[in-house]
């Protein structure tokens, strides 16, 4: 089994508590996270060779940052060490970081400030077989943008598979482009493409029929799914396998469930319900975890599928942006949960 490269900015999230609790005893919590830094960690802690590759200033906190993801054993060699800052967010506990809720604090990061022959692909890519990115990177100005086609274009011409969470964030489009004129062009070259309808139509310009998510009705919802799935496959051939996230506020808790269309079959997930969840953050990073988890593994798309999204839902439950779950973990919820 080959190394897993995941490719994406390293961010502090600070999560002020919403009653002012922070300002008072001068403490705020704090987690190290990035969608995919979640995805590496994970892959990590799961056993998967994995490796990450971010940009850091040279000084004390990268150090210690650096110190921490090897520790958790993730290979930090292919780290580019530039600039002058790390990346933060802001968000108060309890929030989704898709919400309106998050402040961003990232212009003029190292990461922000890459650019196309700053990475040294061919070293990069060394003893790598599944590169990973997401939405979130080309999001942030042109050059980043430029870097990702840059690795694209190595990755597939080396055979290396790709996978692309089309993650969007509306407050990171700020330098004069939409989504969809930028993502069509990045997802041309790649294998598995994860998001969902709603995604799939911001950022790849696929048709949204408002009639089949107006209500969202699960029968309605896979529906779309394999519409949705079947034009992401036709309009970028190189993509074979296309995957679904539906989650949804229930109460205080989350109802959730997934699809994963592949060799031109839909594959559903059992539907998980839960009153009370802990934290949102990191949620669709754990799915695709579990996805790559799985090909890497060879498993079949089901239990595939299964795997990832019960992977998904036991992150709703961990305060802290990568899961804190054991395959065996994952593997009980699984069991407990069966429909």
């Amino acid at each position: 089994m080959g190394k897993v490269l995941s490719f994406g900015e390293l961010l502090l999230r600070i999560s002020p508590d919403g009653q002012g609790q922070w300002l008072q005893e001068n403490k705020l919590a704090f987690y190290v996270g990035g969608a995919e830094l979640n995805v590496a960690t994970a892959l990590a802690l799961w056993g998967v060779p994995s490796a990450y590759l971010t940009a850091l200033p040279e000084n004390f906190l990268s150090e210690e940052l650096l110190s921490y993801l090897n520790a958790k054993g993730i290979d930090t060699k292919p780290v580019v060490m530039q600039g002058d800052r790390v990346g933060i967010y802001y968000l108060p506990k309890g929030k989704d970081v898709k919400n309106a809720g998050v402040i961003y604090d990232r212009a003029g990061s190292a990461f922000a400030d890459l650019k196309v022959g700053n990475i040294d692909w061919e070293a990069v890519f060394a003893g790598v077989s599944w590169f990973h990115f997401s939405a979130i990177c080309p999001a942030i100005n042109q050059n980043v943008a430029d870097v990702c086609a840059e690795a694209l274009a190595m990755a597939k011409a080396k055979g290396i598979q790709i996978s692309l969470d089309l993650n969007y964030r509306a407050k990171l489009w700020k330098y004069g482009k939409e989504p969809v004129d930028i993502m069509p062009a990045l997802a041309a070259s790649c294998d598995l493409i994860m998001g969902n309808v709603w995604a799939a139509n911001k950022m790849l310009g696929m048709p949204l029929q408002e009639e089949l998510v107006q209500d969202i009705a699960k029968d309605k919802l896979v529906q779309h799914a394999q519409l949705t799935s079947k034009a992401i496959i036709n309009q970028f051939p190189k993509c074979h396998t296309v995957a679904n996230t539906f989650r949804f506020d229930h109460g205080q808790g989350i109802r959730y469930f997934t699809t994963l269309y592949t060799r031109n079959q839909l594959h559903i997930s059992q539907e998980y319900v839960s009153e009370q969840i802990l934290d949102k953050v990191g949620s669709g990073d754990c799915f695709m975890a579990g996805l790559i988890y799985g090909f890497q593994h060879q498993h079949s798309p089901e239990k595939t599928l299964e795997f990832a999204t019960a992977a998904a839902f036991n992150k709703l439950f961990s305060l802290s942006d990568a899961t804190t779950s054991t395959v065996a973990d994952i593997e009980e919820t699984m069991k407990t949960y069966a429909n």
